[in-house]
């Protein structure tokens, strides 16, 4: 964590955080548990004045700023900016931890649906009350945005996350340790610029990996389907099996059969099928079956 304003000395006696991030394969969602000891939790107030973990995320990597105050066209109205500029390519989202009597985050822009289901939620876990010590876990999932207009989701465009793709991600950790002093004590970057928290191009490359292979199994059959054509009932299979594969063999479900990979075949009749293929390989032998989801009229 890079230094930024306060709070250059570093003590995990005063404050200790620790953040891991993950995420699902087929599915544009980033997951995070924030786990944190504070001697002294300042959530009591309704405003900002929380301690805050301070999220970005670019899902993309479209860089550039993204808040009204680094509007490249100097002099644009605020409100102006705010709400056809801020947050739309890269997401600000200021955590509560603990949110007390207000919402978990304070999405800094004009689109604050992305807080809420079905885009992100939030659960949290502590014991203690405002200005005391003590342990908290924060686990929570958000949704990144290539496009996150104030008009709400009808135009939105979710980042595509896929294996081994980079995104940007920076994040910053805000202490208050008195509830008297409106300035905080402490702000705590991933980046090295302190302004990550309003221009993308100074967010950190962080890599989705794969499922590591001790996760895997050591051949697992899988595979879809697409009907190319549906008045000839022409359907194309597609393996996507995992593993060291020697063979295949697939049934239709209607008496016929194929050992290609990736097979294309016509029904004679409408109606639902099981599909079923096997493969084997070095490691042994792998089925998978998936019933009436083949269907033709």
């Amino acid at each position: 964590m890079a230094p930024g304003g306060h709070g250059t000395d570093r003590d995990p006696k005063d404050l200790d955080v620790k953040v891991k991030v993950g995420w699902v394969k087929g599915m544009n969602r980033l997951y995070f548990l924030y786990q944190a000891y504070d001697d002294y939790w300042d959530f009591s107030l309704p405003d900002l004045h929380n301690d805050i973990f301070e999220l970005v995320v670019d899902g993309d990597r479209s860089g550039g700023p993204f808040i009204s105050p680094f509007h490249p066209i100097k002099g644009m109205d605020p409100m102006e900016a705010w709400f056809s500029f801020q947050g739309v390519q890269a997401q600000n989202y200021h955590i509560f931890t603990p949110a007390k009597g207000k919402e978990w985050a304070m999405v800094w822009g004009g689109q604050p649906w992305i807080k809420n289901l079905p885009y992100a939620n939030a659960a949290y876990n502590y014991n203690f009350n405002p200005g005391e010590s003590g342990r908290l876990t924060l686990e929570f999932w958000i949704t990144p945005f290539d496009y996150a207009g104030t008009e709400g989701p009808s135009r939105a465009v979710e980042s595509a996350l896929t294996e081994n793709k980079n995104i940007g991600i920076s994040w910053a950790i805000i202490d208050y340790d008195n509830v008297n002093i409106k300035s905080n004590n402490g702000f705590w970057n991933l980046s090295r610029e302190r302004t990550m928290y309003g221009n993308a191009s100074f967010l950190l490359p962080f890599r989705l990996m794969p499922l590591e292979n001790r996760f895997l199994k050591p051949i697992d059959a899988q595979w879809s389907f697409s009907v190319i054509d549906m008045n000839r009932r022409m359907v194309a299979f597609t393996d996507e099996s995992k593993g060291v594969i020697t063979s295949w063999n697939w049934d239709f479900g209607d008496g016929k059969t194929s050992t290609e990979q990736n097979p294309i075949h016509i029904y004679s009749n409408p109606g639902q099928y099981i599909v079923i293929l096997w493969i084997e390989g070095p490691s042994g032998k792998s089925r998978m079956a998936k019933v009436w989801d083949v269907a033709v009229k």
